[in-house]
């Protein structure tokens, strides 16, 4: 795309999740703001109610940081009194968003990005928003070993600083036992997990049976079983700093680990590659995450009945 036709793009607002963590908050806003178009972008931050009074110091301490936020086009707060939890907050938060725009960007609150996160992850939405077989755009990619071309597509979803169209969401099943049924009947919970390597269909048989609550699992299953597509980066446009386990899901969400500080702020935007599932980076993914089993904090999981 051309300057010309970059500086007139229109961008998708971005929506933000938070809940009591103020310190992480900080540093995902910092770097969302520091964004080449964040003074582009319109940003609603959905504020979760707390899940006891022991909270509630901590949330309003977020709320009233969200205040001062400056540095988008525009800013939103949504506080909610009830808390919902971290999956229904995403689930209805981007279902809310997407009644009203096309496309969103989503981040949650122990998320930093590259100077390039919002310019990759717009153009993309931008060029592939005809296209039905692609459901997303992801800013995070797996530490891979594999040379890998500079933006490829693997089937399915993913959740770590990501887009979407109003189209695609319109694919979001929320529903597990119904995902896990239709899986297992179409006999591919082997590739859902990449030929075995993860227990993805494990973690949604937890979602069903109520040992784990995640909107993700479901967004990767939906998208799997819509023959859906999502294009990621060769290099890693987001890191995550949840790992001092101070996150809802961190003890049984380490499919990845990304070190803190290995965020590419150099990467050259690369798109139109053929909207079909790379097969190296499906490779690479699976080895990846065959290297994640060995690790005891993938035991609960990899141990779901």
């Amino acid at each position: 795309m051309t300057p010309t036709m970059l500086a007139n793009l229109q961008v998708a607002p971005i929506v933000l999740f938070t809940y009591n963590r103020l310190a992480h908050t900080k540093k995902t806003v910092e770097h969302l703001s520091n964004n080449e178009w964040a003074d582009r972008s319109d940003l609603t931050v959905f504020s979760d109610g707390p899940k006891g009074q022991e909270d509630v110091a901590s949330i309003q301490a977020v709320r009233e940081f969200i205040r001062t936020i400056k540095g988008f086009r525009s800013i939103t707060l949504v506080e909610r009194e009830a808390n919902r939890g971290l999956a229904k907050s995403v689930a209805s938060g981007v279902t809310d968003i997407l009644q009203t725009y096309s496309k969103v960007i989503v981040v949650e609150d122990d998320l930093v990005t590259s100077a390039k996160f919002l310019k990759f992850l717009n153009t993309a939405l931008h060029i592939y928003a005809d296209r039905p077989e692609v459901a997303s755009v992801h800013g995070y990619t797996y530490p891979t070993k594999a040379q890998l071309p500079e933006t490829f597509f693997i089937r399915g979803a993913d959740c770590w600083g990501w887009g979407t169209w109003r189209r695609a969401w319109a694919h979001f099943d929320f529903d597990a036992a119904r995902l896990l049924g239709r899986l297992v009947e179409a006999r591919l919970t082997s590739r859902f997990d990449y030929d075995d390597s993860y227990p993805f269909t494990q973690m949604l048989r937890a979602q069903t049976f109520g040992r784990m609550n995640s909107w993700a699992i479901c967004w990767a299953a939906s998208s799997f079983l819509a023959h859906k597509l999502t294009l990621y980066p060769r290099r890693s446009l987001v890191a995550n700093i949840g790992s001092d386990n101070s996150g809802t899901h961190r003890a049984t969400s380490d499919v990845a680990t990304v070190c803190e500080g290995h965020v590419d702020h150099d990467f050259e935007l690369q798109y139109k590659v053929p909207t079909q599932e790379s097969e190296d980076g499906f490779n690479a993914f699976k080895e990846y995450f065959k290297t994640i089993l060995k690790r005891p904090s993938s035991k609960s999981i990899a141990n779901v009945p």
